[in-house]
């Protein structure tokens, strides 16, 4: 009954899934900035076309493919490089194509009657994104027809081929619909089941926010988090990528200057405080980082911005929210997401769909950390039914 769930097709997770409004490769950082902010997206897509105004694949499926993909993390950390801290404005007129990793087969291209399993598949081998054509209708044709009177939605489209994208989290979500096909697997605990992780990226509370530069690259590709550790190694929360893709670019200013510590609560759901605001302020002011100073001025104080502050306010390629580090995008969370060695795996599941997240920590009861389980640990053992 398991294998032949397996053999879904991947069409049925489509429905209801919205259509790609992605960028060309001729894009700059700016303008992924921009469309990240107007589309209320955590990612947007970045597409190669051999037309140069268009960025969504057309009906022969080699004219144009997507190549990457980028979030606000990526801008983050390329802000946080010493030469893009000192000229912010410069280094976000960069080709976007600078931030798409270059780790090949994160994004995966599948057609509609590909099966659920050959979707697992794809996800264990590292894709985080699953392209799939969607499907011409009398519905989708007469929507695109009044979606091309409209600029805004005009470079969307492209002949009449859509796409949409599949996440880990839609395949996590599809199996736990049926998750009673795959028992007893789903009751067994994540300990007996021996997907606890025990390598972790962790910081230390006190250590520079700027040390985890290379963590925080790591673990958005991994899908998972950076957990902040005393030095009893007691989980006393986490950097987590999805929590920085909700906040604004100017936090790269905060990674620079603050501790690991100081950088947790800067990017809480309620947004950082005054206090913190002012002391990443005053370290920019010691390190000349003026452009960055007067960037996250616009941000915090937008109601006294002069229309030549809008001016770079629009080069920044951002519309103000109202202060720096403050939510852009509804889901963020703010404290990190914990489970215990006997937790079953069916009460994993249901507290990372729950939460959005492809990862839990694991801990005992005192907060010491054990490890992490992951969405991929998870998915190989669905996968195992078939291989068993």
């Amino acid at each position: 009954m398991a294998i032949s769930f397996l053999a879904s097709e991947i069409s049925d997770l489509c429905l209801g899934k919205p259509p790609l409004r992605p960028l060309p490769t001729t894009a700059t950082i700016a303008d992924a900035v921009l469309a990240l902010k107007t589309s209320g997206e955590i990612y947007v897509s970045v597409w190669s076309s051999e037309h140069s105004n268009s960025v969504v694949a057309c009906n022969d499926t080699g004219c144009c493919r997507c190549v990457g993909k980028i979030c606000m993390v990526d801008v983050i950390v390329h802000l946080c490089k010493e030469e893009n801290l000192s000229h912010p404005l410069d280094a976000l007129q960069s080709n976007v194509s600078d931030l798409i990793t270059k780790v090949k087969g994160q994004i995966r291209h599948l057609e509609p009657n590909s099966s659920l399993l050959e979707a697992i598949d794809c996800i264990l081998e590292g894709a985080q994104n699953l392209v799939i054509p969607i499907h011409n209708n009398a519905r989708t044709n007469l929507r695109k027809s009044q979606l091309t009177q409209s600029p805004l939605h005009a470079p969307t489209l492209h002949y009449t081929q859509e796409f949409c994208w599949l996440t880990r989290e839609d395949v996590f979500r599809f199996l736990l619909n049926a998750i009673g096909v795959f028992s007893p697997i789903p009751t067994f605990t994540i300990e007996d089941l021996n997907i606890i992780t025990k390598q972790t990226l962790t910081i230390h509370y006190e250590d520079p926010a700027i040390s985890t530069l290379p963590l925080i690259s790591h673990s958005l590709s991994a899908q998972t988090s950076i957990a902040v550790i005393n030095k009893d190694n007691r989980l006393l929360g986490e950097i987590s990528p999805f929590t920085l893709a909700c906040c604004d670019q100017t936090v790269a200013a905060a990674i620079s200057t603050l501790s690991a510590g100081d950088l947790m609560a800067y990017i809480d759901h309620s947004g950082p405080s005054d206090n913190l605001v002012h002391l990443v302020k005053m370290r920019l002011q010691e390190r000349n980082l003026s452009v960055m100073l007067d960037l996250m001025d616009d941000y915090y104080n937008p109601s006294s911005s002069s229309s030549s502050c809008c001016s770079s306010d629009e080069e920044f390629g951002s519309t103000k929210n109202g202060a720096v580090g403050r939510l852009i995008y509804p889901g963020r969370r703010s404290t990190a997401i914990v489970c215990h060695p006997w937790n079953s795996l069916m009460a994993v599941m249901v507290q990372m769909i729950a939460l959005r997240v492809s990862y839990a920590w694991v801990v005992q009861e005192d907060y010491t950390l054990v490890g992490i389980v992951t969405s991929s640990e998870i998915l190989k053992q669905f996968r195992s039914v078939v291989a068993s």
